[in-house]
């Protein structure tokens, strides 16, 4: 009998946030594949969990894929998780997923943390509809074509982002979409957790002179209602 591979949430910030459930599949998995071993064992030491862990960052996808699906065919079960959220979304996991499911192995996700979600819901924007970009191009012109593409969009537009690139950003919201309402959420979840919300030149301002440091999710208000 095949194993399963379990996609497994793991806290974005606060590691209270881990579910029961999640808890238990980590605890009764025969493998468990990891964006950065040292981020996940910060969550093992917490909750007290040995197990053996194998690194499956983007660059060696291509190298544990094989590895990893022998392990299913063989009957062990393998959770999947990334440094922080949902594995697959914007974190390696996809072609993993992607391989299982042609193999007809089963493949089940354990809900829980995602940046997304979480910075949709405390935003203040419209959450009826919203479309999600992952990162940001890092190059200026691809970032404006990008936001150029996007003007008509009517949901919530949700980018994550290097906080180190928040001001090269800002101007080129600035120039492309100057009157919207733009939130920026950092720290979630953790001690210095922050929204900060306005216009990109209002947010400009506010941002300019501090050094910040992490990743960010930056949301802008779609041209509907």
């Amino acid at each position: 009998m095949a194993g399963t591979l379990y996609l497994v949430s793991t806290p974005i910030g606060n590691l209270e946030d881990l579910t029961f459930r999640a808890l238990r599949v980590l605890r009764e998995a025969d493998i468990v594949a990891c964006e950065d071993t040292r981020q996940t064992l910060k969550l093992f030491n917490r909750y007290e969990l040995k197990k053996k862990l194998i690194s499956f960052y983007e660059s060696r996808e291509g190298q544990r894929i094989p590895h990893l699906l022998n392990l299913l065919r063989e009957g062990k079960s393998v959770a999947l998780v990334t440094d922080a959220g949902t594995p697959g979304i914007s974190d390696p996991g996809f072609r993993l997923v992607r391989e299982a499911i042609r193999e007809g192995l089963p493949v089940v996700p354990i809900p829980g943390p995602s940046a997304v979600t979480s910075a949709l819901a405390a935003s203040g924007l419209p959450t009826h509809r919203f479309l999600f970009m992952g990162f940001a191009p890092p190059k200026r012109e691809a970032l404006r074509k990008t936001l150029l593409s996007l003007r008509e969009e009517e949901g919530t537009i949700v980018f994550y982002l290097p906080v180190r690139k928040i001001g090269a950003f800002l101007e080129a919201l600035q120039d492309v979409f100057p009157d919207r309402r733009v939130v920026i959420a950092r720290e979630m979840t953790k001690i210095f957790e922050e929204f900060l919300r306005g216009t990109p030149a209002e947010l400009l301002q506010a941002s300019g002179s501090r050094e910040l440091k992490g990743e960010a999710t930056v949301l802008i208000h779609g041209s509907g209602k």
